[in-house]
């Protein structure tokens, strides 16, 4: 077990129905760690983030944020979470943006930035609004500051997005393919953005298409196929000399 675990789950198995989503996935993240989950679509990649942020709930395995268990199975194969309180203050560690940005389009840019922090941790608003005109400044948007969704492109939907997720001060962000939903010259801003947490040494799991990103910020690369992981490795290593046929295969599906 690694010195400073963020994430350690064990594992993981998921079902929708019949579909088995999940086939037993394990995965450990340390402190500062980049790690891209690559993989085509239908493989789970997205699945297994919303299971470690609680969007989805697992039928067996073990999930620990920074140490503290989130579901822990025993040995009769009984699944058990932690009671809620406990479960939203583990999730609240953790940040995630989605691929359709999910901002209140009724809100300001800043409102949105602000919207959690007040609500769920019942920060008052002059305190919380330097931090977040810093953090629009930070993603390039503090000139939007009282612009709506509507008036942004996708690009900076997104950099909003993850502005909002960091407002709300995560130990680790969770990213489910943020750029797959922007045209292409849109998708270089919010990969500078995600660049720089990364040498800001956040620690991010980022399930994505891109594999430049995947391949130069990532300090590991996991390939899942099938609900399950295939392999992993570090970044360098995997897209030089990928081990397993179906790795291989999907890389070169992507060049």
């Amino acid at each position: 077990m690694m010195n400073d675990s963020m994430i350690r789950a064990v594992d993981v198995h998921k079902r929708f129905g019949s579909l088995e989503v999940l086939k037993g996935v394990s995965l450990e993240v340390g402190k500062g760690e980049v790690i891209a989950i690559i993989g085509p679509s239908g493989s789970g990649k997205s699945t297994f983030l919303r299971c470690l942020i609680h969007l989805e709930t697992v039928q067996r395995g073990n999930i620990e944020i920074e140490g503290e268990k989130l579901v822990s199975t025993d040995s009769a194969g009984h699944c058990q979470y932690v009671p809620d309180a406990e479960i939203r203050r583990i999730c609240g560690k953790m940040g995630m943006v989605f691929q359709h940005f999910n901002l209140f389009p009724h809100l300001t840019v800043l409102q949105n930035v602000i919207e959690a922090p007040i609500v769920v941790k019942k920060m008052r608003r002059e305190d919380i609004l330097p931090k977040a005109e810093a953090l629009l400044k930070k993603v390039g948007l503090f000139e939007k500051r009282d612009s709506y969704p509507s008036r942004l492109s996708g690009g900076q939907k997104q950099r909003v997005a993850i502005a909002r997720a960091l407002a709300m001060e995560p130990d680790l962000l969770l990213f489910d393919e943020p750029t797959s939903a922007l045209d292409p010259e849109l998708t270089g801003e919010v990969l500078r953005t995600m660049r720089e947490l990364a040498e800001e040494h956040m620690t991010m799991v980022v399930v994505t298409h891109e594999m430049g990103f995947a391949r130069e910020v990532a300090s590991r690369v996991i390939f899942m196929d099938e609900g399950n992981i295939v392999e992993a490795g570090p970044a360098r290593e995997f897209f030089i000399s990928p081990a397993h046929p179906r790795t291989r295969a999907f890389l070169e599906s992507m060049l």
